[in-house]
């Protein structure tokens, strides 16, 4: 008999709770605790009246054609805006009558509270082929995976969200990270019966708080989630901000370079402390070593957070150090 799985719920990104355990920096927080890109895209420039007035339509519908262009988004397939993810993987549960899904695990912790709350039974496995085995009309992938950068194939998840469409359910890939790693997007091939994709904007434009997200899915899902989420669900400066950021290809194009150059510069980092490499994406990489506990305390005290996992005691992520004194900051931490 399945059991409901109760994933992890620590997120990173609050160094505030870590002053309970480490104190007040003197040189304050160093937060490697996310996935965010740490050299954010600039939005200074907004119009002021942008937070003076309703979100109009036409801001949403030119959002949408840019994050369909951005993402290669085929014109059968419907795209929803809405304010971050998070938003999406409650919702998306509760378009469904109670049943079961499975989630390949381990991975980001939200989706198996959600399903849980919307009455479905969960089961974590811990690939695709083992989900495929299992009768569940719903499942869940993370690609790639957070913290392991596991990927799929695009010709398997696809083949995978037509098994579930034929036992009356749906695959949701979550492709928050998918940014750095563009030709391996299932939502460039979206829209077909089965599959919903959901996109970030926040994680790879380094502006999580302006809390925008996407599902790109066939438009009878489209329609439900956009009844969901209601009239005005996305603020005006996330539309303008998104709608800039989008657009701005060649800025798109420098950031991926530069995070792979910075993720090699980690690892050499990470690898020269005691660390294994055992996967990641561009945005973070996770490291091994019997000594991560120990590590992790020594960067807490010295005002560097990065990310535990309680499920796996070894493992310790690291985001990417933003500026040329972060990353020497690490670097003198990690050495002494």
């Amino acid at each position: 008999m399945k059991t409901k799985t109760k994933a992890p719920l620590q997120h990173g990104g609050d160094p505030k709770a870590a002053e309970a355990r480490f104190g007040v920096p003197h040189d304050g927080w160093l937060d490697l605790s996310t996935g965010i890109n740490p050299i954010a895209y600039p939005v200074a420039q907004m119009p002021q009246d942008i937070c003076a007035r309703l979100p109009l339509k036409a801001d949403l519908e030119a959002l949408l054609d840019a994050a369909r262009r951005a993402y290669g988004v085929p014109k059968g397939a419907a795209i929803v805006a809405s304010p971050g993810t998070q938003a999406l993987i409650q919702m998306i549960p509760t378009l469904f009558a109670p049943s079961a899904v499975t989630i390949m695990g381990p991975t980001y912790g939200e989706h198996a509270p959600a399903w849980a709350a919307a009455g479905h039974q969960v089961e974590e496995v811990s690939s695709i082929c083992a989900q495929a085995a299992q009768p569940d009309p719903f499942a869940v992938v993370v690609h790639p995976n957070n913290p392991d950068g596991r990927t799929q194939t695009i010709e398997g998840l696809l083949a995978f969200a037509e098994e579930q469409h034929d036992r009356g359910g749906v695959l949701v890939v979550d492709e928050a990270f998918v940014d750095v790693m563009p030709d391996i997007a299932v939502s460039a091939h979206a829209g077909g019966d089965g599959l919903v994709v959901l996109r970030s904007f926040g994680k790879f434009f380094g502006l999580a708080g302006v809390r925008l997200g996407f599902a790109i899915t066939t438009p009878d899902l489209a329609q439900q989630l956009s009844e969901k989420l209601g009239m005005w669900a996305v603020s005006g400066p996330a539309l303008w901000a998104g709608n800039k950021g989008l657009n701005d290809q060649h800025w798109i194009d420098a950031a991926r370079v530069r995070l792979s150059t910075d993720a090699q510069r980690l690892d050499a980092l990470m690898q020269g402390a005691g660390l294994k490499i055992v996967g990641g994406t561009d945005l973070f990489r996770l490291g091994e070593s019997v000594q991560a506990q120990a590590l992790y305390e020594k960067l807490g005290r010295a005002g560097i957070l990065v990310r535990p996992f309680d499920y796996q005691p070894n493992w310790l992520r690291f985001g990417l150090p933003g500026g040329e004194q972060d990353w020497l900051r690490l670097e003198t931490a990690l050495r002494v």
